[in-house]
């Protein structure tokens, strides 16, 4: 925004905006006078509003067909939640993203964002989704850690945001990727946690060379696990065992 005019014209907005309170008359025919530019709007819907206006903004050509004046609205702290609920499937996908892990916005406002953030996955583009790995949601984050590109994987375990519960729960489905059991073997921040070296032991389709390496790290009672565990490679099972009968004679 221009330093000066722009900003004053915010301020006139905003005052006339708030003279006009929740009279839907009055609201159109400011909207009406003003015509008001995107950036200008945009500055305005960062600020607190009468209902009425943001209802009027959302429904009234040009700005209802904005995306990112929706988005704006969705995000804006007064917006009711139904109609924050109808907008959330006009939105881009960063704007979605930015919805669901806004604090201030209605809980069934952004579980919407997220389920509507799931559905366009596939078809974001990779650079998209590496970008969005890094700042998504929970719900998000668990869809994104069964990419199959390693970079999304990758960014999507340095995501502050993913909790270790979430990562032991994509650990161990039935297909869980050899890029996901790859990635978190060597991530920095999650190879030793005890779960996940655990998760990684246990899951059939960890590669061989990295099942074994989780092997030295885990308690007695997790080893006989490994070695009771059906669908396990014969090699790490024995593996198992022979560390346990390699601990046991070490105690005596």
């Amino acid at each position: 925004m221009r330093p000066g005019g722009d900003a004053a014209a915010v301020d006139r907005l905003h005052r006339d905006a708030l003279r006009a309170g929740e009279d839907a008359a009055a609201v159109r025919d400011l909207l009406a006078e003003t015509q008001p530019d995107e950036n200008v709007l945009l500055a305005l819907l960062r600020r607190s509003l009468p209902v009425r206006f943001l209802e009027k903004v959302a429904t009234t050509p040009p700005w209802s067909d904005r995306p990112m004046v929706l988005a704006r609205v969705v995000l804006n702290p007064r917006a009711p939640r139904g109609l924050a609920l109808r907008l959330v499937s006009s939105l881009f996908w960063r704007d979605l993203a930015e919805v669901a892990a806004r604090p201030s916005v209605h809980g069934a406002v952004r579980v919407r964002a997220e389920a509507s953030l799931r559905e366009m996955l596939p078809d974001l583009r990779l650079g998209e989704r590496i970008t969005l790995a890094k700042f998504a949601t929970s719900q998000v984050l668990l869809a994104l850690l069964a990419d199959p590109d390693a970079r999304v994987v990758e960014a999507t375990l340095l995501n502050p945001r993913l909790r270790e519960e979430d990562l032991v729960i994509a650990l161990r489905r039935d297909n869980v990727s050899r890029v996901l059991a790859e990635a978190a073997a060597s991530s920095t921040r999650w190879s030793e946690r005890y779960a996940v070296r655990l998760s990684l032991a246990l899951q059939p389709r960890t590669p061989l060379p990295l099942a074994l390496l989780q092997l030295s790290s885990l308690l007695k009672s997790d080893l006989i696990r490994v070695a009771r565990t059906p669908g396990l490679a014969p090699l790490v099972q024995a593996a198992a065992l022979a560390t346990v009968e390699r601990l046991a004679g070490l105690r005596r």
